[in-house]
């Protein structure tokens, strides 16, 4: 659309607004009618979290539960992996991310030959936004990309390479990347561009809470956009570690309770009056009923097993204060704790609100779904598939495997069948719908079932990068994982 037409017809709406006396909302013209796209992704929040979900009394999430209400709620919505890099890649690119390697966070960064959906989109006219964590450029924890680049493993390259790997770069035209208090933006927190002589991007301190600004930073996106399609990956650092809260957040949460649980919370808390926020601009807009929105966390929460309650100055991992239950794991597991997170989706306009789907989804799908939002077809490399059929049409979900391979574990889901495959050869087959905390291994009852199932997860792991299932032993993490969880014997 041409700026100065936007801006007249802004102009036009204000101005009779004020002599009407009307003053509820001021919408922009859009010439281009096709549909928003809101990818909120936050940063270790267990399935038990999302309210909606029911399994645990503290939570408080009404904004999110107002959005399933009004949309849909997937009980099964899984990850790619129990980690939040390659799960971000899965994400971005709709693809696998073994498929290009990526299957830790030590085999990043993110390979230039890769597509982002932001980069499908911007191609296609859409504003694209991207806010908060980004963890795909190569950083300290990417050994092998840094020493073949640099001949040391924990020095990075340097900028002019370095940069290549930012989501500027990446297809978002627009960018407010930070974690706790420095931001890389493109633009301003009220909206407005960077100041003159500031160049295309600049690096800026923000003292206050991590997720107002990063809020702040969404809502400043959706205004300087609203009279075009727009793309935003709003990727909250929250409740990750280290845990902070502002004391009305955790006034909220009186009682007794471990302090890292009250901190989670408070911080969930802080993520749902951000999407509440979100709602209510695009309300404001006339944008609501034209914006899909889409919540999900990249990995489950870790809770280190036992959950200790140590102290927030403690600087090392730790529990992060959320919880998974019913499900069994964690983060760094492939087990459901590790892999099936909270997950709502709505787009009022057009999905039928209070949906609730037990169907196994991926958040590969959301990269087909976009497109498909888009006018565009899903590219042929792509993993997912496109939900609208299902979703506003009622159509059944294309019943498929859904694959993971992570450290030394790999899992193929098929329906309510899921097979656990470990290294060291141990095979776990669940029904998940009868046993959702994976206690009762039936692999010795099903032995058909479980050889059709293993050989599709090793044609599948036949095409990856590299190819082939985990062999060998388990890593000393993984062994602590499942002596815990499935009460596995520690090897020695």
């Amino acid at each position: 659309m041409n700026a100065s037409v936007s801006r007249w017809s802004a102009f036009v709406i204000v101005f009779l607004s004020l002599l009407t006396g009307r003053t509820t909302s001021v919408v922009a013209e859009r010439i281009d009618d096709r549909p928003n796209i809101i990818w909120v992704f936050c940063d270790d929040m267990g399935w038990a979290d999302l309210g909606a979900n029911g399994s645990v009394d503290d939570a408080k999430t009404p904004n999110l539960d107002d959005l399933a209400e009004r949309g849909v709620r997937f009980t099964s919505g899984t990850i790619t992996a129990p980690q939040c890099s390659p799960s971000r890649a899965g994400l971005l690119t709709g693809r696998y991310q073994q498929r290009f390697g990526f299957g830790h966070i030590g085999l990043g960064p993110l390979p230039l030959s890769e597509i982002t959906i932001a980069e499908r989109l911007a191609d296609a006219g859409y504003a694209t936004g991207m806010i908060g964590k980004w963890h795909l450029e190569p950083n300290a924890a990417t050994p092998d990309f840094n020493r073949e680049r640099t001949g040391d493993p924990k020095r990075v390259p340097p900028p002019e390479e370095f940069l290549r790997y930012f989501p500027e770069q990446r297809g978002f035209t627009d960018v407010y990347k930070g974690e706790i208090q420095q931001y890389r933006r493109t633009y301003r927190l009220n909206g407005q561009d960077l100041p003159e002589g500031a160049g295309p991007i600049q690096t800026v301190q923000h003292p206050g809470y991590r997720l107002t600004t990063q809020t702040q930073a969404a809502l400043a996106f959706i205004t300087r956009h609203r009279d075009q399609p727009f793309f935003l990956y709003l990727a909250y650092f929250a409740p990750h570690v280290p845990l902070e809260a502002t004391p009305e957040l955790l006034m909220r949460f009186p009682g007794p309770m471990a302090e890292r649980r009250r901190h989670a919370l408070a911080m969930n808390a802080a993520m749902d009056d951000g999407v509440g926020a979100i709602v209510k601009r695009l309300e404001t807009l006339g944008l609501a009923d034209n914006t899909m929105i889409v919540f999900l966390s990249d990995n489950g929460a870790p809770i280190k097993i036992t959950k200790e309650d140590r102290t927030l100055e403690w600087k090392g991992g730790a529990w992060d204060g959320s919880i998974n239950d019913p499900l069994n794991g964690e983060k760094g597991t492939i087990l459901e704790g590790g892999i099936r997170v909270p997950f709502v989706m709505a787009w009022p306009g057009q999905i039928p609100g209070g949906q609730v789907v037990d169907e196994p989804i991926s958040s590969l799908d959301l990269a087909a779904t976009s497109m498909a939002m888009a006018g565009l077809e899903p590219a042929e490399t792509m993993d997912g598939v496109d939900l609208l059929p299902s979703l506003v049409d009622g159509e059944p979900i294309v019943e498929r495997d859904l694959f993971w391979r992570f450290w030394g574990q790999s899992a193929v889901r098929r329906g309510d069948w899921k097979l656990l495959v470990l290294a060291t050869g141990e095979r776990y087959l669940f029904n998940l719908a009868d046993d959702p905390s994976e206690q009762h291994n039936l692999a010795s009852e099903h032995p058909d079932r479980v050889d059709r199932l293993y050989r599709s997860l090793e044609s599948w792991a036949g095409q990856l990068e590299p190819a082939g299932l985990p062999s060998g032993n388990l890593n000393d993490q993984e062994q602590k994982f499942y002596e815990a969880f499935l009460g596995r014997p520690i090897d020695r």
